[in-house]
């Protein structure tokens, strides 16, 4: 039975309303968030921009390791609510605007639904804008900068306590337990040394201190001869370091060549393994740092805490060259974070959803010393701070400040050099005080 031209058309009408109607319902349903980015009926993508390669590439290869080996085992015992969590990684080389590409790739030519494991002070501070516009969640930083603490930003979720803290800690237990007052700060000149400058001069104000001097290299490279000098000008007790593992290494050892042997403390983003490795188990000198997760690799973290325990076992099986580590464990614990939340966000998974469930994790164990807690108004999961001390060529768990050698530096003649035309805070000294 043949249709007359007049049904046709209307036929055709109908079908083009049909499909209007459609299309509508389509965006809307975008507009709604109901389509989730990243987001399929088997699969979460999540997108992470980190140093692969470069200087700080153990940095990266360590927190992607120490991720990975977490979701691969969520991966291959199910997923989260039937889906497999798939992470794409980018090699930024530490390079802020190599961060700043990736994760516009990311986030647009990808579709991730989150960013995640992201390394570094100055490469994530840029990225910033790129959150708040696409209003996609980062979770799991591998910085304590306070300017992704502070204001408040509903898209980041940070798991480690902060450089603040990290300092602040740091400087009590160098003023109050081995009665230092003459303390430098060596730093690497951007944001992420910035901020471990500040943090230090806040901890020290407390107490009516200041930095004797200020040191800085460029980020990048390994010259630090010029902060050295600098800081070895105002005889320090002790030196707070913000930089990567191959300059303060070389800071170091630069350093006790010369003679000098302040304390040497580090914050944790310096990396305790690599910097052991590169000054080796003949370093005689007092050197410290500080870490937002306990020692995977000493018989007592492993005796008393389960966490540690798993993420071993896991990096064994996932990666069995690597070895465990303070990087990859706090990456592992950013792991879980992740899942957790994807748990809680339930099957019908979006952003909002997701921030939403991550800011009901309350006292939630992760099986090391101190539980994980979010709420709306506080994204950051763990507060406390560990120190260990480089002995024999690995970092221990110090229990006895007491035991931390002091070389008092003999008061000597220095003369204030003028500082015209550098930078506030770069590369100053001041003189030591005379008896």
């Amino acid at each position: 039975m043949s249709l007359s031209p007049r049904c046709l058309i209307v036929w055709v009408l109908v079908l083009l309303a049909f499909s209007i109607t459609s299309c509508e319902k389509d965006s809307a349903r975008d507009a709604a968030g109901l389509i989730t980015p990243g987001v399929t009926d088997n699969t979460i993508l999540v997108g992470s921009s980190l140093p692969l390669s470069g200087h700080a590439s153990y940095l990266g290869l360590q927190t992607l390791y120490g991720a990975m080996s977490y979701i691969n085992y969520v991966n291959a015992t199910g997923g989260v609510h039937g889906r497999t969590i798939e992470v794409k990684a980018l090699d930024d080389q530490y390079d802020p605007a190599k961060c700043v590409t990736n994760t516009q790739k990311l986030i647009v030519e990808d579709n991730v639904f989150a960013l995640f494991c992201y390394v570094g002070t100055p490469t994530t501070l840029k990225i910033i804008p790129l959150i708040d516009e696409a209003k996609v969640p980062l979770v799991g930083i591998f910085t304590g900068a306070n300017a992704l603490r502070e204001p408040f930003n509903r898209h980041i979720i940070n798991v480690r306590a902060s450089y603040y803290q990290e300092t602040k800690a740091a400087v009590q237990h160098l003023v109050d337990d081995l009665g230092i007052k003459r303390i430098a700060v060596f730093y690497q000149y951007d944001t992420y040394g910035f901020d471990g400058l500040k943090g230090t001069e806040l901890a020290l104000k407390d107490y009516g201190l200041a930095p004797v001097a200020r040191g800085t290299y460029a980020r990048g490279t390994m010259e630090v001869e010029e902060g050295l000098n600098r800081i070895l000008e105002a005889n320090p007790e002790a030196v707070v370091m913000i930089g990567t593992y191959g300059p303060c290494a070389r800071f170091i050892k630069l350093a006790e060549e010369r003679g000098a042997n302040p304390v040497f403390y580090a914050v944790s983003f310096v990396g305790a393994d690599e910097i052991a490795r590169i000054l080796g188990p003949e370093n005689k000198g007092e050197v410290i740092m500080s870490q937002v997760v306990p020692p995977p690799d000493l018989p007592e973290t492993r005796t008393l805490l389960w966490g540690v325990v798993e993420y071993s076992d896991m990096l064994k099986k996932y990666y069995p060259t690597e070895m465990p580590n303070t990087v990859g464990l706090e990456a592992y614990i950013n792991a879980k974070v992740l899942v957790e939340g994807l748990r809680r966000a339930g099957r019908d998974l979006t952003r909002n959803h997701f921030i939403d469930a991550i800011e009901s994790i309350r006292d939630y164990s992760v099986g090391i010393a101190n539980t994980i807690s979010f709420s709306p108004e506080k994204h950051q999961g763990l507060e406390r701070v560990y120190f260990n001390k480089l002995e024999n060529g690995k970092f221990a768990l110090i229990t006895d400040w007491t035991k931390i050698r002091i070389h008092r530096p003999e008061a000597r003649e220095a003369q204030p050099e003028s500082v015209e035309g550098t930078p506030r805070g770069e590369n100053e000294a001041v003189p030591a005080r005379q008896p």
